[in-house]
């Protein structure tokens, strides 16, 4: 039935028909599965208008870096988690942990809560290294390579983990992506 009401009237047009006798007369449909179907259309716009909001999609490192234009000049590094819906959506943004100069703690359970809490379906780390350098250390490979592990038992997408610093960014490499 939803193929042939799309190809009789057009995804477009029968997703803004909100008078369900003109969809009934022009399909020769019955008044219930018309007026069903101008209600199934207004709950899909309400949902997808309400849970958008503009939140902006966020998919690569630069996106990332873009976004994250307020770590680039804290004098201490900050985790954040980007929590994002199965379109890549934000749907959260969190401060994980503050650390020093050039360390800071973080534990999977920190970043996946807020996740789990908000039925994410994916994060992405970002973290800012205040003394300039991109490059990623020793310790910060080994917890995302944890975080991307821990993300795969639980079902939760670790997207990228991205380091950003006044000028530049970087992804930090890691084998199970």
């Amino acid at each position: 039935m939803a193929n042939r009401i799309i190809q009789e009237y057009g995804e477009r047009s029968i997703m803004s028909q909100k008078d369900p006798n003109v969809l009934s007369s022009e399909l020769n449909i019955p008044i219930g599965k018309a007026t069903q179907i101008v209600a199934a259309a207004e709950l899909g716009r309400r949902f997808y208008s309400k849970n958008d909001n503009g939140a902006p999609t966020i998919r690569t490192a630069r996106d990332v870096f873009e976004y994250a234009q307020d770590m680039k000049s804290l004098s201490k590094e900050h985790l954040r988690g980007i929590y994002l819906n199965t379109h890549y959506k934000l749907i959260h943004d969190e401060v994980i942990s503050i650390g020093t100069l050039d360390a800071n703690i973080v534990h999977p359970r920190d970043v996946f809560r807020p996740a789990l809490e908000r039925a994410a379906a994916a994060v992405i780390l970002v973290h800012n290294h205040p003394s300039g350098v991109v490059k990623p250390s020793g310790e910060d490979v080994r917890v995302t390579e944890q975080i991307i592990k821990a993300g795969m038992i639980i079902g939760i997408d670790v997207v990228d983990h991205v380091i950003v610093t006044r000028n530049s960014f970087m992804s930090i490499p890691a084998p199970y992506r």
